[in-house]
């Protein structure tokens, strides 16, 4: 390695996947090792915290040392080590947060704590480099923000959900279809073989707002199901699942156009979990094809749902911005985002 390059380790275990990766310059993946929990928690319809915590414990060496091994550089060479600290499981953070704290101690390097949905954000710069001023697009389970950035490290939350995130309306109607766990993939898979053809609210709020509203929608699924029932009438669960989803993506996809424009950026940037879904990275992509001069970037799948290698990116800038923690960094289950 050159003296120029900068390697930094990161770990990621906020919720329900033990993660770790080595990256280059905070721009080149050299290992990113993932240990998945969906199976343990398929048949209790959710992520149970406590079986979550202990997955990560069992993992979290093995994944290390699988990390580093992979990446084909000595230990000796990590400049720093970056971890989610939050927000996410209070249980599953700490076992990632103690870690890396061990892990710095033991070397003597720095230890740089990284929010989540920056990491989430910052994984479509192991892609391609970003442009500023940017809009990130953050969907996930727990997550729905709109996030401004001037420059790098400079997050500004313009919009978030004000109950249900994205990712948590779409578990709950597949739970309520009788999808398995989790349903977000299946509601996708399911919406492109029927029709949105089923009447279902879109939640505009105030006509300046760029927060998000899913909880109605959820209800008006639910709801729908429940009187078809009772009126013995059969409803094809491909139209529902595409009624529901064509009712998402039409308002995150509005609210991103216009914010784009208000706030005149360069580039627009699909972050988290649900930027796997394929009506949604279909739409982003099409509603902006009329604007030329906004860059539309959407990550890989492998990139979408948490991982390691986005912690490390966005652990480079921090890094690079001299963001240090010191050994008593704690967890923090609702952690706010803050600029660096």
């Amino acid at each position: 390695m050159s003296n120029k390059d900068l390697l930094i380790l990161g770990l990621e275990t906020s919720c329900d996947e033990t993660a770790a990766a080595v990256v280059k310059n905070g721009t080149e993946i050299l290992s990113n090792v993932v240990a998945s929990q969906i199976e343990s928690h398929k048949r209790f319809g959710g992520v149970v915290p406590e079986i979550a915590s202990r997955h990560h414990v069992e993992e979290i060496t093995i994944v290390l040392e699988e990390a580093i091994e992979q990446s084909g550089v000595c230990v000796q060479d990590i400049d720093a080590i970056a971890v989610t600290h939050g927000p996410g499981l209070v249980g599953a953070l700490l076992v990632g947060v103690n870690a890396a704290k061990a892990f710095a101690f033991a070397r003597q390097i720095p230890l740089v704590g990284v929010h989540h949905i920056a990491g989430h954000i910052y994984a479509n710069r192991l892609v391609s480099e970003m442009v500023f001023p940017s809009l990130s697009l953050v969907v996930s389970g727990g997550h729905t923000e709109l996030v401004f950035m001037r420059e790098h490290g400079k997050f500004e939350v313009i919009g978030e959900t004000r109950d249900d995130a994205a990712g948590e309306a779409y578990d709950k109607v597949a739970r309520t279809l009788g999808l398995p766990y989790p349903g977000g993939p299946h509601i996708d898979r399911l919406a492109h073989e029927g029709k949105p053809v089923i009447d279902l609210p879109r939640a505009w709020l105030e006509d300046d707002s760029y927060d998000f509203s899913f909880s109605g929608l959820k209800s008006a699924v639910i709801n729908t199901l429940h009187n078809a029932k009772q009126k013995g009438i059969s409803l094809n669960v491909n139209d529902i699942a595409a009624s529901f989803q064509a009712s998402v993506i039409d308002v995150l996809t509005a609210k991103t156009l216009r914010a784009a424009q208000d706030f005149k950026v360069k580039q627009v940037l699909l972050a988290g979990g649900v930027a796997a879904n394929r009506g949604l990275r279909n739409k982003l992509a099409a509603v902006f094809q009329d604007f030329p001069e906004i860059e539309v970037k959407i990550p890989p799948l492998t990139l979408c749902t948490d991982n390691a290698a986005m912690i490390a990116a966005a652990g480079t800038v921090f890094f690079q911005k001299g963001k240090r923690n010191e050994l008593d960094l704690n967890a923090f289950p609702g952690l706010e985002m803050a600029s660096v």
